[in-house]
């Protein structure tokens, strides 16, 4: 089942790419929990699944551009984690990138808790993988 889970964040990230909201959330639980409080963007915060996909939607449409870039998809079993860029274009023309590691925890084929990392070591331990 975990190869499968990382095919769905790889569908994810493309569809995040695209700005299709629905396919991004399709393989999330209705109480899947979003973890961004330790974020230091205007999205940090805890959020159940309804509640960030409006923030998200919000937050996208305050960039001209936004794309996420993974690096890895490291599986370990009910947990993969994905250290990534995004990169995002502000109205201005300012460019910003900002590196995080996010993991993601599946039960039956969908996610139902995803947290972020300021750095890959943090997430890595937190699903109980070390370097």
């Amino acid at each position: 089942m975990s190869q499968e889970n990382v095919e769905i964040i790889k569908g994810l990230v493309d569809a995040v790419n695209r700005q299709d909201w629905d396919t991004v959330f399709k393989d999330q639980t209705p109480g899947c929990e979003w973890d961004i409080s330790r974020s230091e963007s205007p999205l940090s915060g805890v959020y159940r699944l309804d509640q960030f996909r409006g923030a998200l939607v919000e937050f996208a449409g305050s960039w001209e551009a936004m794309r996420v870039e993974p690096h890895e998809f490291i599986d370990s079993g009910e947990h993969v984690v994905v250290p990534l860029t995004m990169h995002t274009r502000g109205r201005d023309g300012i460019e910003v990138r900002a590196r995080v590691t996010w993991t993601w925890t599946f039960r039956d084929g969908a996610a139902v808790g995803i947290c972020m990392y300021q750095n890959r070591e943090e997430a890595l331990e937190a699903v109980g993988l070390s370097e």
